[in-house]
């Protein structure tokens, strides 16, 4: 189980993972832009900062699946 993560991570990082790499980088964005604006805004609301965070972590989470649906693999 360890190497077959450590072979994806590796992959990954040399950009032999996904066959469209930019279309990989923009989805990350995406998701990391709504985590951060959704702790932003909660915590302006007056949110405690943990609370904020584990929302947006949870919503960024949420989001991924549908992020990621249509990316294909080499």
């Amino acid at each position: 189980m360890w190497s077959m993560a450590m072979s994806s991570v590796s992959l990954f990082l040399q950009g032999k993972l996904f066959a469209e790499a930019g279309k990989v980088y923009r989805q990350v964005a995406i998701g990391a832009a709504v985590t951060a604006i959704v702790m932003i805004v909660l915590a302006l609301v007056g949110l405690p900062v943990w609370i904020a965070a584990v929302a947006g972590g949870l919503t960024g989470g949420g989001l991924q699946p549908y992020l990621f649906r249509d990316l294909k693999y080499r």
